[in-house]
This record gives C-alpha cells, structure tokens and sequence, in this order.
C-alpha cells in the first residue's frame, strides 16, 4: 500500500509540473532531424492549413483514470449545409471509428473530428451530436460526427464512467484553437504510447513551392502503436534494446516488450482542391509515413486516415439539385502532396514521442524514451541536420 501510495504522489507531482515538462522537451527538428525535403509551415502543426483549429482536454482522475480527448475543427463554416470533401482509409480496421460508412458513402464529412479512449467513443459521439445541434441553423435533418479511437488500458481505466464525460469533448471543442499545437502526453494522447515508449498526440506540416501549387498538407497523429523505432534511418529501437519479437529473436530477454498494437489514429488536412477520390490516394499515403518510423500495422493495430480538404472551391451546397462546377487538381499534380504527407506523418510520430512526459497510474508506466540518448543515437548514425549537410552546393 505504501508502495501504491508512493507511486501516485510521484504521478500527482508529475502531472502537476505536465505542461512545463512538455514545454521544455524538444520537438525533432530541435534535436536536429529534418525530416524529408519540403518546408514546413509556420508552426509546423495541422494547424498551418488555413482556417483549422485544434483543442485538447487532459483527464487524470485519482489512481488510474489518465486519458483525454482531442477536438480538430476544419472550419467554422456551416459544415452541415456546406460538407467538405474527405475521405477514411482503413489502413487495418480493427477500430472503433465511428461515422465511417457515410464518409466512405457520399465522400464528406459534417462535423469536427474527435479523437479519445476506446471506450470513449460513443459518449464522445453523443456530445458532438449535441455540440453540433446546438448550432444554429446545423444539423436540421441528422448528423454525422466523426470520432476516432486508440486504446490507452494501459494506464487508463477506460472502464470507469470518468474516462468518458461529455463535458470533456465539449471543453476540447471549445479549446479548439489555430496557431501552434500542443503535443505529447496531452488530450487524447493522454494514456497512449509508440513502440513501447510514452507516445501521444504529434503534428507536423508541409508547404510546396508555387511552382508545385503552393498547397499546405498538415497533419496530427495519435499514436499507439508497436513496431522497431527508425529515426531518419537510425535503428533507434534496437540500438535501445525495444523491438518486436523480441522474445523469439533474442535468447535472453532484456527489457520490455512492445505491444503487438495499439493503434493509430491520423488527420490529414490539406488547402488543395481535390475531391474524395484523390482525399482517398492522400490517405493511404500516410501509411507509408508510419512505415517509415517502423510500424508494420501489426494485427490489433486499429490504424485510420481521415483526410479533408479545406478549400471553398470544392464545397458543394448539401440541398443542391443543379450540377456543381467544381475546380479540382488532376491526378498528376497529387504527387507532390504524397510526398508532403508521409514527410508529415514521419515526422509528427516523432514529435509525439519527443514531447511526451512519462505517465503513470495503478494500472502501470509508459516511460518517455530518452532524448539524450536518441539524440546520441542518431548523431552516431550521421542522420541529424540533413537541410545543412544535404543542401545543394554541400554534399560531400
């Protein structure tokens, strides 16, 4: 008891000094990773793309709730009357994601993204309904929220009533905010973790020149994830001794083994004019993001893309009878945005597990990876400040 006592006053004190413990931990360009070749946006954060806000709400409750709830809103415009286009890949569907059908169905989505618990989803769901309602002049016929799930059991007590509360979706929503984004061990990615390690929420953006179309992809994950961490190439999880299968590759067991899965959650966001078909082939590219940090979307990893574009020219008016001219990019201009988003999605699985704090409850600890030694890891393997060593005119 004693022993129990102890370890949830270190936990009180931690989440006590939380957001200073995050704001000091660096993002992954602070330690020197550039991640791919195109620029980033302002804040580097889903956020760059032009008019979507992102709110988080934190839960710790007693000795075992550690959870929360994550709100991105694509617009404050009257997205029931003016659906925007989207899209959901199904990576692997072993999930929760409520509102999938009628996405995959008309090609739009109607209301904000939430992002929580597993068994959070429902409560979340019924909560943005009202949210949404509440509206005026929103939602007069039905709605359709859409809320995504990973499964944070591993400190959180997702079974209890606390872990899911309507008011923490509202107070997500109306947290919802632009500008830059806070990452880490914070509202949805509260109890999650990534290869083994505390993980959580992480976001990244990308810009292409104007002579690519001068569009902004940005993304935010919630990670939760196995797999054998890569950072830029460096073999980071092996070199740490955490990796899958490591019972069965190895003779002696050293350390903790990854969870099989987990799943992981990503928002793609774009300014670009396209409809779902291409939202569609943006998606599944941000599967070749995760693969590039280690993930293989092992079994039980529920692994889900929601992908929006933001641009007015591609709105259609819900009531509408007449045919809609609509300006969209041809397939050969998505390449470029491709390559945009699994940059993106590489780099905000980083940033989740660089800014994550550790987190513990009665249920267990899901440790923060240590930076000092990724940063040793990576400097040995030559793969820290690319922009600077790899830029025209100096490689070598």
């Amino acid at each position: 008891m004693k022993k129990l006592n102890l370890v949830l006053l270190l936990g009180a004190l931690a989440m006590t000094n939380s957001v200073f413990a995050q704001d000091q931990k660096p993002r992954a360009r602070d330690i020197g990773l550039d991640v791919g070749t195109i620029p980033t946006g302002k804040y580097n954060a889903i956020t760059d793309v032009d008019g979507v806000k992102v709110g988080h709400h934190t839960v710790n409750i007693g000795d075992d709730i550690r959870t929360g709830i994550t709100a991105i809103i694509p617009s404050d415009h009257d997205m029931y009357r003016h659906p925007i286009p989207a899209w959901i890949h199904s990576g692997n569907g072993y999930g929760k994601l409520i509102g999938e059908t009628q996405v995959r169905e008309f090609g739009e989505i109607e209301t904000p993204i939430i992002l929580g618990c597993t068994l959070c989803v429902w409560t979340a769901a019924e909560a943005l309904k009202d949210w949404s309602l509440a509206k005026p002049g929103e939602g007069q016929h039905t709605i359709n929220p859409i809320v995504g799930e990973t499964n944070d059991s591993r400190v959180n007590n997702m079974w209890s009533p606390d872990s899911a509360k309507a008011e923490y979706t509202i107070a997500a929503l109306e947290a919802a905010k632009t500008g830059p984004v806070e990452e880490g061990s914070v509202g949805a990615g509260r109890g999650t973790q990534a290869f083994g390690w505390k993980g959580g929420i992480g976001t990244s953006s990308r810009v292409l020149p104007d002579s690519l179309g001068g569009y902004t992809v940005g993304v935010l994950v919630q990670t939760n994830f196995g797999g054998d961490l890569n950072i830029n190439g460096a073999p980071v999880g092996r070199e740490l001794g955490q990796y899958s299968y490591k019972d069965q590759l190895e003779e002696a067991r050293r350390g903790d083994t990854p969870m099989d899965g987990g799943s992981m959650m990503m928002v793609v966001a774009t300014d670009a004019p396209i409809l779902s078909r291409n939202l569609d082939r943006l998606a599944k590219r941000a599967m070749m993001g995760i693969a590039r940090t280690g993930s293989v979307a092992n079994n039980s990893s529920g692994d889900y893309v929601i992908a929006f574009s933001t641009n007015e020219d591609v709105r259609r008016i819900r009531g509408a009878r007449d045919p809609i001219p609509t300006k969209t990019l041809s397939n050969t201009a998505m390449s470029p945005l491709f390559q945009a988003v699994v940059e993106a999605i590489q780099e905000s699985v980083y940033n989740a597990m660089l800014k994550a704090e550790t987190v513990s409850s009665s249920r267990g600890t899901l440790h923060a990876i240590d930076v000092k030694k990724v940063k040793e890891i990576i400097e040995k393997y030559n793969v820290t400040d690319f922009d600077e060593k790899l830029s025209p005119g100096k490689v070598k």
